[in-house]
């Protein structure tokens, strides 16, 4: 019995070059890590935060989820994967036509010369429709971990205004910089899945935007606790998991690289969150929930650049130092630093993710196995400095990337902010300041009284005495009648 032609081995809707496994492997990690941002993040976001600015924190996250997709496909995919125009930066182009999402999927400025002298491009087997959309999950997650930074007190106009701006002229550059056939990529800086192009940079340009946007109130800023625990873990929880696909889906293959990574990922974050938390006990007596998130999320971005391409006692390693660099960072170094503490980095960006993202470059640059390189990586004999060889040369190139990416960061935030200030005011005003969420967005999160106000049964209930007993009506339609004591 003859099957039809979508079911076919090879027919126009199943060319000889696609893989069914590579196509079905990068269309599973592109939800993964979609989810991630969408709800993981935006969970995350509005139940970490103080009550009152739940909604605003979500919406942060959903507005750039959405927006970074459609600047995407109508320029950016192919400023950071098409075909050059500076060695730092991609030509911009829609990518929304059916010649051109239909084909195979190639990274045109990949072209390298192989060991034996030949040429090779990352041409994976599958159309160009996957890559775009995997791609753009990467690029989305990088803007909603910058939001982080911020949130609590930008103007959401001005958030609006920033997130295409930014997307164009700050993220494209590192991305084709290093994945998409730029300089450090033919120079043989190693990036994983993102260690820099999306971690570190993020975490730097939350860092300037935090200081160029200006801090939350005082009163926010002295207590600003979670308005619900158990939806924050829920939200890191779709955060680790669909770190699977973050990093397993970096080959662009479903092969035994992609499963080193997911192995590796997962034990240096188990790794860096025990780690953690087992400072927080030492040195504060008691664990914090809070802490162990931070300290996951730390593992996973420290192993992010260097994922596939080290041994999984490497990763403990990396996870050891992931769990306890950062936690200095944040816990001791913050305190003595009058800059990280005069700048309102809201959720610690600056440290989760800039200060991780560092070190798990430079790490990659010290624990990068030789033959796992060999299998992924466009220059040859390239190793960590732990293997000799010509290793040291390898960490110093990871340490030239993370300046170029941490200066460009830097410098167009800031102009791009800068440019935005002067047609709207980049910080709410105190009154929307001392309200939150119902001020900006005429909604709340929750349906009970004030945020820290105690319960007044003159405002909040039936008017009763200390002593006396009245009757509420019932919201039975039988009429029965209920009766309320004060005790």
């Amino acid at each position: 019995m003859a099957t039809t032609m979508a079911y076919g081995a090879v027919s126009p809707v199943a060319p000889a070059w696609l893989n069914k496994g590579d196509n079905a492997w990068q269309m599973t990690a592109s939800t993964l890590v979609g989810i991630q941002s969408m709800p993981g993040l935006v969970i995350l976001y509005a139940s970490i935060v103080k009550k009152k600015w739940a909604v605003n924190s979500a919406f942060m996250a959903l507005y750039a989820f959405a927006a970074v997709l459609i600047c995407w496909v109508l320029l950016c995919y192919r400023m950071a994967f098409g075909d050059e125009l500076l060695p730092f930066w991609g030509k911009g182009a829609p990518a929304l036509g059916q010649k051109f999402l239909t084909h195979r999927a190639k990274v045109p400025e990949s072209n390298h010369t192989t060991e034996n002298g030949g040429y090779e491009v990352i041409e994976p087997f599958y159309p160009m429709a996957t890559l775009v959309y995997f791609q753009f999950t990467f690029a989305a997650i990088t803007m909603i971990l910058l939001a982080g930074s911020v949130l609590g007190r930008m103007n959401i106009k001005a958030w609006m205004a920033f997130v295409p701006l930014w997307l164009v002229f700050s993220y494209t550059v590192g991305a084709f910089s290093l994945w998409g056939g730029g300089f450090l990529y033919h120079w043989g800086v190693i990036d994983y899945s993102g260690g820099y192009v999306i971690h570190l940079s993020s975490g730097i340009a939350g860092f300037t935007a935090a200081y160029w946007v200006g801090p939350r109130l005082k009163s926010d800023r002295e207590r600003f606790p979670p308005n619900n625990v158990l939806l924050m873990l829920a939200g890191a929880g779709l955060l680790w998991m669909g770190w699977s696909g973050f990093n397993g889906g970096a080959p662009y293959a479903a092969n035994i690289d992609a499963s080193i990574a997911v192995l590796n990922t997962n034990i240096c974050a188990a790794t860096s969150l025990l780690v953690w938390t087992s400072l927080d006990v030492v040195f504060f007596g008691k664990p914090s929930v809070i802490g162990a998130v931070q300290g996951m999320m730390t593992g996973l971005v420290c192993i992010t650049p260097g994922a596939g391409l080290v041994q999984s006692w490497a990763a403990i390693v990396m996870g050891m130092l992931s769990g306890s660099i950062p936690w200095v960072s944040m816990m001791v170094l913050h305190k003595k630093s009058s800059l990280l503490q005069k700048v309102d980095d809201t959720l610690g960006a600056f440290h989760t993710h800039a200060v991780a993202g560092l070190l798990g470059g430079l790490l990659t640059g010290l624990f990068a196995e030789p033959e796992l390189c060999d299998l992924i990586l466009p220059v040859p004999n390239t190793r960590g400095a732990f293997y000799g060889g010509n290793g040291g040369k390898q960490f110093l190139k990871q340490l030239v990337a993370a300046a170029f990416v941490a200066g460009w960061n830097l410098v167009s935030t800031t102009i791009i902010l800068l440019g935005i200030r002067l047609f709207i005011p980049l910080r709410m005003p105190d009154e929307q300041l001392a309200i939150g969420d119902d001020a900006v967005h005429g909604e709340e999160a929750y349906a009970l009284w004030g945020d820290g106000e105690k319960y007044d049964p003159t405002k909040h209930g039936w008017n009763t005495s200390l002593y006396s007993q009245d009757i509420a009506p019932s919201p039975y339609i039988n009429g029965a009648r209920g009766v309320t004591i004060n005790l």
